[in-house]
């Protein structure tokens, strides 16, 4: 069916629905309603698994199991339509969504401290729209649920519109997809959080597609030696790509390895970044800095009950610990900049995007990541 000119109507689409948790997706066709005041629809043309996909649909830890849904949260596309009072996009414009929002009114939007807008910040238990508490997805009458407020595993999907990035129209979006989650997320976390100087020493905990960022950013940065630590030697050549100039894996060695790397630099990193969402890694970052002026920054997502611990006696030592959210980049107002940084050749995105399959065959791309063999497989929706 053609979805040409479909302004105010409904549009039928392909969408991979997961229907129940950890069962491969299911391409279905689905209905897409129109955009409600404040919000736009989107053709979403690339998209590509993160890890918290994967979170989302297997997880047995806390996470919010609620099927049937349409997940997917990094991806480009193109305005198709826009709701009532929606100011900042207009049909056509090139874009990212993205999990997170700014709507530039709330006291967070309005602090140089904090990208946590107290109106559209992460939620991960809602699988509707903000408006009306409604979803925009549905099949044979019934509702299928959003995820994060993106939902770009589906052909065209409605966010809202202060969700949705607006780019240089000239970026090739098959790249700057990425940039709407892991990429950014850990790259700002080096740059905006950790902010190592010069000729520093920065751990990575975890090479995925976020450690990888991390690494990049410390690279950037003019760190003289990054320390990988992954527990899959596999990722030690491709890791040298972003930077790492050392690589531990904790179980080639009988002693915790904060102890390793404390050893390895002369009493510890001046940066370390954990990216695994695992608490024992990030009890070993903050344990692995320097003391005087050591900085932990916690990246990854973490279980819900999960408990950091360690001596008190190392805040004493003047070690520090940050959490950071999505780079601590706000969304409309930086993520534009990071766009052009790539456009200007000085940030590099094509080596994080090691596969790529079409959208016909996404499962592939769940298989691909369970057994840690891509970094980002890109899914091309046409597919």
């Amino acid at each position: 069916m053609s979805n040409t000119n479909k302004a105010g109507q409904v549009i039928k689409c392909r969408a991979a629905v997961a229907w129940e948790e950890g069962k491969p997706l299911a391409i279905e066709e689905v209905e897409v309603a129109p955009p409600e005041a404040g919000e736009v629809r989107l053709k979403i043309l690339y998209t590509s698994l993160c890890h918290s996909d994967l979170y989302f649909w297997k997880s047995r830890d806390g996470g919010n199991l609620l099927f049937p849904r349409i997940l997917g949260h990094e991806a480009a596309g193109i305005v198709e339509s826009i709701g009532e009072g929606v100011t900042n996009l207009k049909p056509g414009d090139h874009v990212l969504p993205v999990f997170t929002g700014e709507c530039g009114e709330c006291r967070s939007c309005k602090s140089e401290e904090s990208n946590l807008c107290d109106v559209l910040r992460l939620n991960t238990d809602s699988g509707v729209m903000l408006s009306d508490g409604k979803s925009r997805f549905s099949k044979d009458g019934k509702p299928i649920y959003h995820f994060l407020g993106t939902s770009t595993f589906s052909e065209y999907t409605v966010s809202h519109a202060k969700c949705v990035i607006k780019i240089n129209p000239a970026a090739p979006l098959d790249k700057v997809c990425v940039l709407s989650c892991g990429i950014c997320t850990g790259l700002g976390a080096t740059l905006n959080v950790a902010k190592p100087k010069p000729g520093s020493t920065v751990a990575v905990f975890g090479l995925g597609a976020v450690g990888l960022a991390a690494a990049e950013g410390a690279r950037l940065s003019g760190a003289s030696r990054i320390i990988g630590v992954d527990i899959l030697s596999s990722r030690k050549e491709q890791a040298k790509k972003f930077g790492i100039t050392d690589f531990v894996n904790p179980k080639d060695h009988d002693k915790p390895v904060q102890q390793v790397l404390v050893e390895m630099t002369d009493g510890g990193v001046d940066r370390a970044l954990e990216c695994t969402g695992k608490v024992e890694a990030a009890i070993a970052a903050f344990e692995s800095v320097h003391d005087g002026w050591g900085v932990a920054v916690l990246v990854g997502l973490p279980g819900n009950e999960d408990e950091f611990k360690t001596k008190t006696m190392n805040f004493l030592y003047e070690r520090t610990v940050k959490g950071t959210f999505y780079g601590n980049y706000k969304p409309l107002s930086d993520i534009p900049s990071v766009v052009e940084k790539y456009m200007n050749k000085e940030l590099e995105l094509e080596k994080f995007i090691t596969h790529s399959v079409p959208f016909s065959e996404i499962n592939k791309s769940f298989d691909l990541m369970l057994k840690g063999e891509s970094i980002r497989c890109l899914i091309c929706m046409e597919g």
